[in-house]
């Protein structure tokens, strides 16, 4: 009996450590991981805290070995929860994210589901059809993206860009991932310092997945330099076919950003992809 007592109480004090390593796991643990999985391209630095609740700074690098990084005003904070069978992550950031952004990962039988929605969204309004939702909104600088290295440290743009998400679904099965719903990147009043332009314009890029496939395109909303282009994103990998072009009166000074953009034919660019 003695022996048994001295067993459980060992069992029972191993598993009040793991509880308590769990619930205080430190935020340089999420820190790491994030690191791991992104090749290091995010880096989540000075973080503070724990697993569950803590605030980094943001910073976009070129990978192993780059010199380059650019980081985020401000600190990136995070809060994650138990979600009924899954977790709930929700992110907040004061310069970039004006509502909270959530993302919900619940695990399935043989697959993972993951949904990313206003944090703020609760529920349906009065009224509103099957299937609301109040969908992302987040900014950022262009010019963060300068600290994944070529060709965006070259560009060093200027502007903002912004993300809008409605109905964004993703699943991960057998080693694929499917994608739901519509996701649009806004390059807005975006310049560069490879042209003489105070302002090159505004652009969109939108992905709207189902059906396995995630459909790109990209169009010029306004703006000298002109972008186009459509493809797809699937299990085979991107495949992408655009063009940039710019008016008569813009082509010389746009023509060094037309040599970087894609291979010159004339007066245009074609960019290809896959």
């Amino acid at each position: 009996m003695r022996q048994a007592g001295r067993r459980w109480g060992a069992w029972g004090a191993a598993l009040g450590a793991l509880l308590g390593l769990l619930a205080f796991a430190p935020a340089s643990w999420l820190a790491n991981t994030v690191t791991a999985r992104t090749n290091g391209r995010l880096v989540l630095a000075e973080a503070q805290g724990t697993v569950w609740s803590g605030d980094a700074v943001a910073v976009l690098t070129g990978g192993p070995g780059s010199r380059d990084a650019r980081a985020l005003p401000g600190r990136l904070g995070w809060h994650l929860r138990l979600h009924g069978l899954g977790l709930r992550l929700e992110l907040t950031q004061d310069c970039c994210l004006p509502e909270p952004v959530a993302l919900i990962v619940r695990p399935r039988w043989g697959r993972v589901q993951a949904e990313l929605i206003n944090g703020r969204q609760a529920q349906a309004p009065a009224g509103a059809p099957g299937g609301y939702d109040a969908g992302v909104n987040a900014q950022w600088p262009a010019g963060w993206l300068s600290g994944l290295g070529a060709p965006w440290n070259t560009l060093e743009l200027t502007g903002t860009l912004r993300l809008r998400t409605q109905g964004l679904r993703m699943e991960w099965a057998q080693g694929q991932l499917m994608v739901e719903g519509r996701a649009d990147f806004v390059f807005q009043d975006v310049a560069s310092r490879v042209t003489t332009l105070d302002r090159l314009g505004t652009y969109r890029l939108s992905l709207d997945g189902g059906q396995g496939q995630v459909m790109l395109g990209l169009a010029t909303e306004s703006g000298a330099l002109q972008l186009s282009g459509a493809g797809s994103a699937g299990p085979g990998g991107v495949r992408f076919r655009g063009e940039a072009s710019a008016a008569e009166a813009e082509r010389g000074a746009l023509s060094n950003l037309l040599n970087i953009i894609g291979r010159r034919e004339g007066d245009r660019s074609v960019i290809s992809i896959g």
